[in-house]
């Protein structure tokens, strides 16, 4: 007597949000064309395109499970785009898509490589779309190029990198800027002329207005980063006036405010 060999139940799928969906969308699309929905009727309906009605009218369930078994979500790269575009910026686009691959692959990654050769053909073509929730804002990208970096931060410090290597406009204002702040610390003057020289010549247009407006009035700047006498204790008293007055307005006479300015230090 011959044994029948036991049949093995069918392989499950994976619980996937996108076998989810196709098998929801197969029912609701059969469900309203068996109520005698048109196609144009059941796409506006679910929100679809008529082509996609059509697809799942005309093609079996299983079909539609495969298809959907070997599709991957469209944001699988999307954690490492900011690392990609860094690398693609540092590399001046001269780098492969096989090589960023392994890179992000040794980090987590676990698409394909058609994806990341993708999202690199996009960068070199110009049209892919900024990484915005890793751009720091402007106000924090000044404040660490306006401090020295001795000062920040070693997650600070690589981030500013990064910036720089995506931007060649804040690579050079950065390197400016901290030129000019070292001649306002150590008073370095006579080394101003050749500072507005190199900003006027290759900064940004912001940085080269602001070399013009110095060179317009070049002596007494010379003078600022030059003697050791500052304006800044007449500002700080004029500061103080200004707080009392603006304290005082409407509540009291000019004498009190006078006898204040005279008598508080």
């Amino acid at each position: 007597m011959t044994e029948v060999p036991e049949l093995l139940p069918p392989a499950e799928l994976p619980r996937t949000q996108i076998i989810e969906r196709t098998r929801h969308r197969y029912e609701d699309i059969h469900r309203l064309l068996e109520k005698r929905w048109t196609i144009s009727a059941t796409a506006r309906r679910l929100n679809l395109d008529r082509k996609t009605v059509r697809r799942f009218r005309d093609t079996d369930l299983d079909e539609l499970l495969a298809s959907a078994c070997e599709r991957r979500p469209n944001g699988v790269v999307e954690p490492f785009k900011a690392y990609l575009n860094a690398r693609f910026t540092e590399a001046q686009g001269q780098v492969s898509g096989t090589r960023l691959f392994l890179e992000i692959q040794a980090r987590g990654y676990r698409g394909s490589r058609q994806v990341v050769r993708k999202h690199l053909a996009a960068l070199r073509a110009g049209t892919t779309e900024p990484v915005r929730a890793d751009i720091p804002s402007p106000r924090k990208i000044t404040s660490w190029i306006m401090r020295s970096r001795e000062t920040l931060t070693e997650s600070q410090d690589k981030r500013l990198l990064e910036v720089r290597l995506a931007c060649p406009d804040i690579t050079r204002a950065c390197d400016l800027a901290r030129a000019f702040a070292d001649l306002v610390r150590h008073r370095r003057g006579y080394l101003l002329l050749e500072w507005i020289r190199q900003a006027e010549q290759d900064a940004p247009k912001p940085i080269q207005g602001f070399a013009g407006f110095l060179r317009q009035d070049l002596d007494a700047v010379t003078a600022g980063l030059t003697l050791p006498w500052s304006s800044g204790g007449v500002e700080g008293n004029v500061n103080r006036v200004k707080t009392l007055k603006r304290a005082m307005y409407g509540r009291a006479s000019f004498e009190l405010l006078r006898a204040r300015i005279l008598t508080q230090p």
